[in-house]
């Protein structure tokens, strides 16, 4: 149904490239539309091939990836975006010129009534190419149940496992989920298997890796797991760039004006939080461009306790920024102090170190802001997914070295654990 429906689909890269160099070529020619993205007009989509249902969707860092290719043709149609949050319910809905969907994914997949209800609210039309986006939330590993759920649901499972049951009944042509890569592992192996299990019963192939999202073009390294599905054989998509083309802080924030903490500029979301005259002091301390807070400084608990040694430390220059989270503003917080001013990230900072354009709109107070930020999907990180996909649905009819070449899918459980990995990535980089 979606090869038929994509057959007379014009996106000006040739169908007839190996499905490693197609996937790249849809990337390289649409990630330049994050950059300049603008927020849409009201169902500016509505002609478009490919509905896109974005659930957990936080701001829309995913459905912008999505989005770019949409420079290529009339590719993606945006349906909308459910999340729980009203402020990201709302920042999705003003730029993607969709309805306002503050909903509890949880009480849609309750029954059959309720998803039909739902997919008929938003004019999912099951005959037509879809995707469902479900990057359900980390935090969502939660201990409540919900009628009508098999008992051997873990409840910490409750929303990818909701996400699937949506899934299964509506049918869509490709799914793509996000998580952290501990999702994968052998600890939350329980919780991960009652998601696939519904997605496996319902028909689906499912294939699963981690990346950098640095190999996409972000400047940040952030590792992520992507999980994709598909009811026929597909590839994983490939990595974009290696360790010597990441962008860095630098490319990324180098050109915002120079700010005391405390200071605004005209960019409302350039504006350095006031810190205290202690916290200011202690930064000072810290070296310029990727130092680290002196030994026998700052909070004692960074002398008693392993794990805070990045705590007021400041990024660097020419290095991918670490993982931006909501407290990218809060120098006790980590890494996050700017590689030369004497304050913590601002919004616009750590929205440009995420990938995120200038154009796009966020809705909310500062911490709303900064919290869309910190959870959201690299939207250059999405567009590198949106692209392979895209070869896959170009491309239906794979032949067995583009398979045998592609990227395995990780089967096996991984760290439970998996920062002590990426130390262990990074300490060999040095060496």
């Amino acid at each position: 149904m979606a090869a038929d429906s994509l057959c007379g689909l014009e996106i000006g890269v040739p169908r007839t490239l190996q499905f490693r160099d197609l996937g790249r070529e849809i990337f390289l020619h649409a990630y330049p539309a994050v950059r300049a993205f603008k927020p849409l007009a009201k169902d500016g989509t509505r002609s478009n091939l490919i509905q896109v249902v974005d659930f957990f969707s936080g701001a829309g860092g995913t459905s912008l990836g999505f989005e770019a290719l949409n420079t290529l043709g009339d590719v993606f149609r945006f349906l909308g975006g459910c999340d729980i949050d009203p402020s990201s319910a709302a920042s999705y809905s003003a730029n993607f010129g969709t309805p306002l969907l503050c909903r509890d994914i949880v009480e849609i997949a309750d029954s059959d009534v309720e998803i039909d209800s739902f997919l008929h609210e938003i004019g999912y039309n099951e005959s037509e190419p879809s995707v469902f986006i479900g990057c359900a939330p980390c935090q969502g590993f939660t201990s409540h149940r919900k009628r009508h759920w098999s008992e051997e649901d873990d409840g910490r499972n409750v929303l990818a496992t909701a996400f699937a049951r949506i899934v299964k009944r509506a049918n869509p042509t490709a799914l793509v989920m996000e998580n952290v890569p501990e999702f994968l592992s052998q600890k939350y192996r329980a919780y991960y298997s009652s998601c696939l299990d519904v997605l496996e019963s319902s028909g689906y192939l499912v294939k699963k890796s981690i990346y950098n999202s640095a190999a996409f073009g972000v400047p940040q390294e952030r590792y992520r797991s992507i999980i994709m599905g598909m009811k026929a054989e597909f590839c994983l998509p490939d990595e974009i760039y290696d360790l010597s083309e990441f962008r860095t802080v630098r490319s990324a924030i180098a050109d915002l004006p120079v700010l005391a903490a405390g200071e605004s500029s005209d960019d409302p979301l350039h504006r350095a939080i006031r810190h205290k005259a202690s916290t200011i002091e202690t930064i000072r301390k810290v070296p310029h461009d990727g130092g680290s807070l002196p030994d026998g400084e700052g909070p004692a608990c960074r002398a008693r306790t392993k794990g805070f040694a990045d705590v007021y430390g400041r990024l660097s220059w020419d290095k991918p920024s670490i993982t931006i989270t909501h407290y990218a503003r809060n120098p006790a917080s980590g890494r996050f102090v700017h590689p030369v001013q004497d304050r913590g990230l601002t919004a616009r900072e750590a929205a440009r170190l995420q990938s995120f354009p200038d154009g796009f709109q966020f809705c909310g107070r500062a911490d709303d802001i900064y919290r869309q930020i910190g959870e959201a999907v690299p939207p250059l990180l999405a567009c590198g997914i949106a692209s392979y996909l895209m070869a896959n649905l170009l491309k239906p009819q794979l032949t067995r070295s583009e398979i045998e070449q592609s990227r395995p899918s990780i089967e096996e459980p991984v760290s439970d654990s998996y920062s002590s990995v990426i130390a262990g990535i990074k300490l060999r980089r040095r060496q």
